[in-house]
């Protein structure tokens, strides 16, 4: 499983552990950044006791990465500009990684420390969108261009709709069972439960259902958090050993033969709506980036390219390793082009549906993760999960609202939370289940007219608006002071 590590120069292997330990730092942080997401409902209304709430969700948060896909993961992935994605062996591939970790793990301690819920999700996204800034003026290009601007609307667009919708759906949701049965015992507050009625527990279906959406939202945060952990795992093994990882080399021949079908295909489509894409492309303009070239005009040339190096090959070892990185960047290009055609609405409807099973096939062995990485990241977000919750809970849990927490209140939140997290991992959006969370309390608290408090609000906005720009901000620092000092 680890036999990359044989014959690694020293240098290269001590690079390789420090930077698989950041990321597993990452999201070590991130599971106890985060614990409230799941937790704090379930422990704030005494469903269940903290230890055993913690330990149970650190469990589900593991099964959550190793059963979550990689959607997510390469979407991660994707923000970064495609020369330094094909140049991400080289010394600034490594800075690159080394950047974005640091700056994401400042900004996740700092916030941490003083309780506030500030998303994991914004901070990594942040970094990634600094370093991809930062490397477009070192390189002196254009800084449209330092970004994947689509994938990156996508991901804004997720990040700003996702807590709207959790807490508007939470609001919606305690609403209809404050009109349904106003007088039940699910609209008590725990306060009332325990020291007024003198009952030990809470009542068994709000306990239940509030037990079960944690663990649905535990097992949702480990699908959707798990797999950026995955995705930068899946980066630093790029940039250090990329002989041995910039393809599965576990693929077998079918898979392969699947890639060159795709190939021929996508050549097809190009040359049959050729009129359609030239004029949005304008296939003979030249190359803007001569960096790296990933253009539609390009298609031929590095469709023919992959169909020669693969030649009847039946295993990727049968290719030298600086073939494997031209065959994996030559397919990075020509998925993310198959992406851009999807966006064509002169062509037909059907044939663009066609487009996204091409994707999949031309993504199909270099989209991946050896199960040793989705293990070794879940341990990391379990264990981190485990430790370190109480800051966050008692924000979450007391100091959004003015009233106490009902019963109603926390299944609502929980379960609007969950199933937004859960809906978001499978369509592949990369989502803040801190910021979902906390919009579905502070929606059911607007519904049961309790009232916020503002100061908490505030803070939980303000950490909200200047994530973003602090984490692209330390990211590009560190990207350009180490170009300085190393590069």
């Amino acid at each position: 499983m680890f036999d990359f590590f044989i014959g690694l120069d020293t240098t290269v292997l001590i690079t390789l552990i420090l930077s698989l330990g950041l990321v597993l730092a990452f999201e070590f942080v991130n599971g106890f950044h985060d614990t409230a997401n799941a937790v704090a409902t379930v422990i704030y209304t005494k469903a269940m006791k903290p230890n055993r709430a913690v330990l149970l969700s650190g469990i589900f948060n593991f099964f959550g990465v190793v059963f979550g896909g990689l959607a997510v993961a390469y979407s991660i992935i994707n923000l970064l500009p495609m020369d330094l994605l094909a140049n991400v062996n080289s010394g600034k591939g490594l800075l690159m990684v080394f950047s974005l970790l640091t700056a994401a793990l400042i900004w996740n301690l700092g916030t941490w420390y003083i309780g506030i819920p500030a998303s994991s999700s914004h901070t990594l996204i942040g970094s990634i969108l600094g370093v991809g800034v930062a490397n477009a003026l070192v390189n002196g290009a254009s800084l449209v261009d330092g970004i994947n601007w689509a994938k990156a609307n996508d991901v804004f667009l997720s990040l700003l709709l996702s807590p709207i919708v959790g807490g508007g759906l939470a609001g919606l949701l305690l609403w209809l069972l404050l009109k349904w049965k106003p007088t039940s015992y699910i609209h008590k507050t725990p306060h009332q439960r325990h020291d007024v009625e003198k009952r030990k527990r809470p009542p068994f279906w709000p306990r239940f259902i509030l037990i079960c959406s944690a663990m649905g939202m535990s097992f949702g945060h480990g699908s959707n958090d798990g797999q950026k952990g995955v995705g930068l795992m899946m980066l630093v093994l790029f940039s250090i050993v990329p002989a041995s990882f910039v393809v599965n080399m576990h693929s077998n021949s079918l898979e392969i033969e699947h890639t060159r079908v795709a190939a021929r295909h996508l050549a097809e489509f190009h040359h049959t709506y050729h009129d359609q894409i030239d004029t949005i492309y304008s296939l003979s303009k030249p190359n803007p980036n001569p960096g790296f070239d990933c253009q539609p005009a390009d298609v031929s040339t590095k469709v023919d390219h992959i169909l020669r190096v693969l030649g009847d090959i039946k295993t990727y070892d049968m290719l030298k390793p600086n073939q494997r990185l031209e065959v994996r960047n030559d397919l990075i290009c020509l998925g993310d082009i198959t992406k851009r055609y999807q966006k064509i609405d002169s062509i037909p409807l059907t044939d663009r549906n066609t487009l996204k099973s091409l994707y999949k096939s031309l993504t199909l062995t270099t989209q991946y993760a050896p199960f040793w990485v989705i293990a070794l990241v879940a341990l990391a977000l379990g264990l981190g999960t485990m430790i370190g919750w109480r800051r966050v809970v008692e924000t979450v849990g007391g100091k959004i609202g003015k009233k106490e927490m009902t019963y109603a209140q926390g299944m609502s939140a929980q379960i609007m939370a969950a199933t937004s997290i859960g809906l978001a991992s499978f369509l592949g959006f990369p989502v803040s289940t801190t910021h979902i969370l906390s919009s579905a309390v502070a929606g059911t608290m607007v519904a049961n007219k309790a009232g916020l408090q503002m100061g908490t609000v505030k803070a939980i906005l303000m950490a909200w608006i200047l994530t973003l720009p602090v984490s692209m901000g330390l990211s590009f620092s560190l990207y350009l002071i180490g170009t300085k000092l190393f590069i």
